[in-house]
């Protein structure tokens, strides 16, 4: 998600092929929730936010000490990326942490689904930063028909579980605003994207530190399995996702670096079943694929073919 909001180059070549990258940064993605729900076994949703951010930045410290990337010298650009942190750290991680108490990870995974919708509805009609297209406004609207059958509105949720739904659609809202925020002011700053994704992650983990030490603890006797998955969340799902993302930047064609959103809930929902036991009802998967063809039309990805004339080439010979 790091590449929002940044010049993309032409795709070079790797010795890895890109389609290896999309795949493991979808499934890195999609683990997450599940590693979101083995830390909350052991920690409360805020330390369990907390220690993502921390490790995370640990993480993409080192890694920014091995790639040499130089960290921002400007107070502004550090301003920005403490915003950015509160809209796609902070806030968001704790919210997802606060929804998984309520809900299952593969709702948590699909409801993530609507991260390109949200964004959308931010730019176009909040912000203003864009004119809306008539397709823009059709995929949008098929997409909100793909939420209303994913929550399973009119289905009999408790009131834990609509704070559940809430949380998670908040942190979506919150992707919204700070894609659309790093857009504007971090779009043509000459900082790598590793070095402005360690930043940004150094100031979510410094913002979470007083509410971790306040409101945190940890559960009584906590599973092993629990340091394991925030481990994984931490190193991999906030700091080696980085790594793969600028790496799938530079490698992978324009169209394709986005598109890691529409295969992130598909592990989501794998790994929630496989690992965690979770049931997957009929609306979930169907409410997704609604919200995945709704992104991909106002998007831009779904395109009518017109038939071509039989002149077309007629006179080639």
């Amino acid at each position: 998600m790091s590449d929002v909001g940044l010049a993309v180059p032409a795709p070079t070549r790797a010795r890895v092929p890109w389609p290896v990258w999309f795949v493991a940064l979808g499934a890195v993605w999609g683990c997450s929730f599940w590693w979101i729900k083995l830390g909350l076994r052991a920690l409360s949703p805020v330390d369990v936010a907390f220690a993502r951010l921390g490790t995370g930045a640990l993480t993409l410290v080192v890694l920014s000490l091995l790639t040499r990337s130089a960290p921002p010298r400007r107070f502004s650009t550090w301003a920005h990326l403490f915003v950015v942190a509160i809209l796609l750290n902070s806030v968001p991680f704790t919210l997802f942490s606060v929804g998984e108490t309520h809900v299952s990870a593969v709702l948590a995974g699909l409801i993530n689904a609507t991260t390109p919708l949200t964004t959308l509805i931010v730019v176009l009609f909040v912000l203003r930063y864009e004119q809306p297209r008539v397709t823009v406004v059709a995929g949008l609207g098929v997409g909100l028909v793909g939420v209303v059958i994913l929550i399973g509105v009119g289905r009999g949720f408790g009131a834990s579980q609509w704070t559940g739904v809430a949380a998670c659609l908040g942190a979506v809202v919150c992707y919204g605003f700070g894609f659309a925020y790093a857009r504007r002011h971090l779009s043509d700053t000459a900082h790598s994207p590793i070095a402005l994704a360690t930043g940004q992650v150094l100031c979510g983990a410094l913002q979470l530190a007083p509410f971790a030490l306040l409101v945190g603890h940890v559960r009584a006797h906590p599973p092993l399995s629990s340091f394991l998955g925030l481990g994984a969340l931490g190193v991999l799902g906030t700091g080696v996702a980085y790594v793969m993302n600028f790496h799938l930047v530079r490698h992978a064609p324009a169209s394709v670096v986005s598109s890691v959103t529409y295969l992130t809930p598909v592990f989501a929902a794998i790994v929630g079943v496989a690992f965690l036991g979770e049931s997957l009802t009929w609306n979930e998967p169907a409410g997704a694929l609604v919200i995945l063809t709704g992104a991909a039309l106002a998007q831009g990805r779904v395109r009518r073919r017109t038939p071509r004339r039989a002149s077309d080439g007629a006179d080639s010979g």
